[in-house]
């Protein structure tokens, strides 16, 4: 065990347990228990606004796995994982305001409350609870498995005394703290991802003797790597700018993305947030997948790619260094694990239970069950992610985008076009979801382009579509939504 590595992830971990502690006295002053625990009481600033956003978005998979493909695929992957610049951007232009007002409006806490209100559809909303409990239950478990591996490869402690490390660490800041906790420990952990990738990439280019050694190094080892093709030549034109599907246009379905468009204080504050989050995504990205391919030309021939960064840090930089670097993985995976185990705990409580099973509790009632739900929700994660079955890795790697697939119409076009009903949001989930499942089983990639793309395309002729097709069906519902979210 290298102390000097250690050391600095400790000081990390201390530093989240306090910010929740530090939230935890708003939850014991407020006088409505669900606007602070799941939204902050809609309190955010613009800096806090893109950080959380920022950390949400970015996962295991942009500091760990994105650079071990870089590696693998060259210069080409870094222009694809670049499509995600925009993401943040486009989140906050197409929610923005409009999804705001219109939340507030109808005093809504999470997504599927707007979704209920919008549609007055009890299946709406049963379906959209289920997708989001059972697809995000999935990929939150895969990435504490990720949390709990990182620990592990640095601290030589076991897979599951590491595991038990990760859990608490994530399950005391967010049970006693709620969304402000995960905001203000988001914005922690965004400084961190920011700054250690600053370092990271430094290192890794001195360590290669400048920019054009390693250029010239992967050159000679692989022309395709230095080319937007990749080393195999499988990263066409088509696919990658369909690749901006899953990772711009599609971000705006994934409900723990779209809910912080409903948390910020001001539009002020939201404008701040758009500049503050495209810049800081896009280094973070160009940064971490430039250094995933540098790293070819200071360290060749790895085998696992997601052993790159740990290995690469502790190659180029000194220990102590090399811990505070590689706290910005563990940032990753911790604030988008947090932002999942709270939007599903929200998923249970204020969706199913208090919509269907105790509309009338009261505030305490809705805080002990909150905690306990959330509590829960963790146990049964920490117990998936020690041993966790192969269908829990296949449910992740189609999660985001069955998300995505299923819910970027229903609220586009629910907070857009006033014709949209209860019948083409069902058909829309339905048709999202099950293309999807079917595409990536069955025939992944389609046509050249990310499997994403094609259900992405079907919900939204079955969304268009079956509204058309029962407008008289739903007139009477339509009027009195109209009235109530577009009357001035």
């Amino acid at each position: 065990m290298n102390r000097e590595v250690i050391i600095p992830l400790l000081i990390f971990l201390v530093v989240i347990f306090i910010t929740g502690f530090y939230a935890s006295k708003h939850l014991k002053t407020t006088s409505n228990f669900l606007q602070e625990y799941f939204l902050g009481s809609r309190q955010l600033g613009g800096f806090i606004l893109a950080m959380t956003m920022i950390s949400t978005y970015g996962s295991a998979s942009s500091f760990v796995g994105g650079p071990g493909v870089a590696y693998t695929m060259g210069l080409g992957w870094v222009l694809l994982s670049m499509t995600q610049l925009p993401a943040g951007y486009f989140v906050l232009s197409v929610l923005g305001k409009k999804f705001a007002i219109m939340a507030r409006k109808i005093h809504a806490v999470t997504l599927i409350d707007f979704l209920k209100e919008r549609y007055q559809s009890k299946w709406v909303v049963i379906l959209s609870a289920l997708s989001i409990i059972i697809f995000l239950f999935s990929a939150m478990a895969a990435q504490w498995v990720g949390g709990a591996r990182l620990i592990e490869s640095l601290t030589g402690l076991s897979y599951t005394a590491a595991l038990f490390i990760f859990a608490v660490s994530v399950l005391v800041y967010v049970i006693i703290g709620g969304f402000r906790a995960v905001a203000i420990t988001d914005t922690v952990q965004g400084v961190v991802m920011f700054v250690g990738t600053l370092i990271i990439l430094i290192g890794t280019i001195v360590a290669g003797g400048g920019m054009g050694k390693i250029i010239s190094d992967l050159a000679a080892e692989n022309p395709g790597l230095i080319t937007p093709f990749g080393a195999d030549h499988s990263l066409t034109p088509l696919y990658v700018s369909s690749f901006w599907i899953l990772v711009g246009v599609g971000v705006v379905g994934l409900p723990q993305v779209a809910v912080r468009a409903m948390s910020y204080k001001t539009s002020k504050g939201m404008h701040r947030a758009l500049i503050i989050g495209t810049v800081v995504v896009g280094f973070i990205m160009l940064g971490m997948h430039l250094t995933g391919v540098f790293a070819r030309a200071v360290m060749p021939g790895i085998e696992v790619g997601d052993t790159v960064m740990p290995r690469i840090a502790m190659e180029v930089l000194p220990s102590w260094l090399s811990g505070i670097v590689l706290a910005a993985p563990m940032a990753a995976i911790m604030s988008t694990v947090d932002s999942l185990l709270l939007l599903v705990s929200s998923a249970v409580v204020k969706d199913v239970y208090l919509n269907y099973v105790k509309p009338g509790a009261d505030d305490q009632t809705i805080k002990r069950f909150s905690l306990g739900v959330t509590t829960v929700i963790g146990v049964l994660v920490f117990a998936m992610a020690i041993h966790p079955p192969e269908l829990l890795i296949w449910l992740n790697l189609f999660s985001f985008g069955g998300l995505e697939a299923a819910f970027i119409w229903p609220v586009i076009m629910g907070l857009y076009w006033k014709k949209g009903n209860a019948s083409g949001a069902l058909a829309s989930i339905l048709m999202g979801v099950g293309s999807y499942i079917l595409f990536n089983t069955f025939m992944p990639n389609a046509f050249g382009m990310h499997t994403v793309v094609m259900p992405v395309l079907l919900s939204l002729i079955a969304y268009v579509g079956v509204s058309l097709l029962t407008v008289k069906h739903h007139a009477a519902v339509q009027e009195e939504i109209i009235t109530k979210l577009w009357s001035a």
